[in-house]
């Protein structure tokens, strides 16, 4: 066990009490003041000569002897000194030697103070016996252990695709942007494994040295979630693709769709198209057809006035010339060369060329790279940030740039505020028609059954309006928290921002009256200060 600690012993002589001090061994721990003034507090020995003491403890080389006390005790048995741990797991003994005269203790007496102390569990009787055939004193020992909990693990799914839907196109040292290495489709084949599911492990509960129970740490449990198209396995652990197509991960669920492709351009020839999965048209979309998937849409030709609208991304390998009808949206993101005379919006970020006289609005933040890089007329509206070479035009033609705030949050809450006149309107309308028939039964006049009929419907059709009020007027106040309380984004301008200009930032106006170049537009308090590009 290694060398011996030193230690302390009571003697009792005729003239009184003392105390002998054991040195330790080379390696051993020397004596602690603090622990012999405790014991001798539990012995009832409050006192004595301190300093007398303390001299003997700073002197001591192998055995010393101080006297305590002219009282004369009577003999001291053997002391066990019983600590547990905060949290429960262990059991420390420390024993003190007997005075002369004094008993030693058993076995049975050391797991009775180990009972009293409140010891149920983990009693190491091995080590008991140990102690006993080699006693050492002023040394600690773990006589009894706590079984700790086997702690469990949470379940874990490893998806075998990428997750990742907002991976950027890569931009070419010319500035032009590489359409051949989006890489944000998924694309699998028929039984390529998708998902694979560790299931969780709940752990196995313990028991403290009291006997209590110890829970393991909670953990959670989740399951493979899937739709059509993935087959799952016999033992539930795995996900594979039931056919060929593009792989998702969609609110935790794993969707795989095929893919619809269309030859050439979308016109006559093939009617609109509406599709669960994604579409891919090689050639170009006429004016006037539709394409609706609820994932991605791919075109290698030009968008006319088409209305095209994603529950995924957009790509558009050359671009929309939208003649004022054209429209694409998408809850990802939208990638294209060249965006005119159309409206465009997303619920992610937008990469783009060049903009001309269009509404283009995202959630996320709008990219005008590219060789031109430029926006020309119409209203640019990021929930983020706007990043362009050059806005407006020499000519001065109305451009808006606004950021900040999220463009569906914000056309939302102007839709509720027309909402909110509307209904104010119409209940004006049916107070004057029930004013103008109550008038009537005051003044005595004959009112037909189907007056009195028409009086209920106004009534009640009141009361619908009402109710409906208060639920658009408390989904505006929500709207309007959102709004007024925004985080402030950012309008970068690599190269120049012409007057005729408008920039907004969270509701904040500021008008460009001369030519700006390279630099950045951010919200300072109630102000938007222009600070150069870095």
């Amino acid at each position: 066990m290694g060398p011996l600690n030193a230690y302390f012993q009571l003697v009792i002589k005729d003239d009184g009490t003392y105390l002998k001090l054991f040195g330790e061994e080379p390696g051993g721990r020397g004596l602690i003041y603090d622990e012999i003034s405790s014991y001798l507090a539990d012995k009832r020995i409050y006192e004595f000569d301190k300093s007398s003491l303390g001299w003997a403890m700073a002197n001591l080389k192998k055995e010393a002897e101080v006297k305590l006390t002219s009282a004369v005790l009577i003999p001291q048995d053997e002391y066990m000194k019983i600590t547990i741990d905060e949290h429960r797991m262990y059991a420390l003994c420390r024993f003190y030697p007997p005075s002369n005269g004094g008993n030693l203790l058993t076995k049975e007496d050391i797991i009775a103070g180990l009972n009293q102390a409140g010891v149920k569990h983990g009693i190491d009787e091995v080590k008991i016996l140990q102690f006993l055939n080699d006693r050492r004193y002023c040394t600690d020992y773990i006589f009894a252990k706590a079984t700790p909990p086997v702690e469990g693990r949470d379940a874990e799914i490893i998806y075998h695709f990428n997750t990742d839907l907002t991976m950027k196109p890569k931009t070419n040292e010319d500035g032009s942007v590489d359409f051949h290495k989006l890489d944000i489709i998924c694309h699998c084949k028929k039984g390529d494994l998708l998902a694979t599911l560790n299931p969780v492990d709940y752990g196995k509960p313990g028991v403290d040295v009291f006997g209590q129970i110890i829970h393991p740490r909670k953990v959670n449990n989740k399951i493979l979630k899937y739709g059509p198209k993935v087959v799952k396995s016999e033992d539930g652990l795995r996900l594979y693709a039931e056919v060929d197509g593009h792989v998702s991960l969609r609110d935790g669920k794993v969707l795989v769709s095929d893919v619809f492709e269309i030859p050439a351009d979308l016109d006559s020839s093939t009617g609109d198209i509406e599709y669960d999965g994604n579409v891919v048209v090689r050639g170009n979309v006429i004016t006037g057809f539709s394409i609706k998937a609820k994932g991605d849409i791919e075109v290698h030709g030009v968008v006319e006035g088409a209305y095209i609208e994603a529950g995924g991304h957009i790509i558009l390998r050359r671009g929309m010339q939208g003649m004022n009808k054209g429209i694409l949206k998408a809850n990802g993101n939208i990638i294209t060369k060249f965006i005119e005379n159309a409206e465009v919006i997303a619920g992610g970020y937008i990469n783009t060329d060049s903009i001309m006289h269009s509404k283009v609005s995202a959630r996320k933040e709008i990219i005008v790279g590219g060789r031109r890089g430029f926006v020309t007329g119409g209203v640019i509206r990021s929930g983020t940030m706007i990043s362009v070479k050059t806005a407006g035009s020499t000519m001065g033609t109305s451009t808006l740039l606004e950021v900040g705030i999220d463009p569906q949050v914000l056309d939302e809450f102007r839709e509720t505020e027309k909402k909110i006149v509307a209904i104010k309107a119409e209940k004006e309308k049916i107070a004057q028609a029930i004013s103008l028939i109550r008038k009537k039964l005051q003044s005595g006049g004959n009112i037909d059954y189907n007056k009195l009929q028409t009086l209920k419907q106004l009534t009640n059709a009141g009361i619908q309006l009402n109710t409906q009020l208060a639920e658009v007027q408390e989904r505006y106040e929500k709207l309007k928290v959102e709004v007024e309380y925004n985080e402030a984004g950012s309008i970068k301008v690599s190269d120049t921002v012409y007057p005729g200009t408008k920039i907004i930032i969270s509701n904040i106006i500021y008008y460009v009256r001369d030519p700006i170049q390279h630099s950045k537009f951010i919200r300072d308090r109630a102000d938007i200060k222009v600070v150069p590009l870095t």
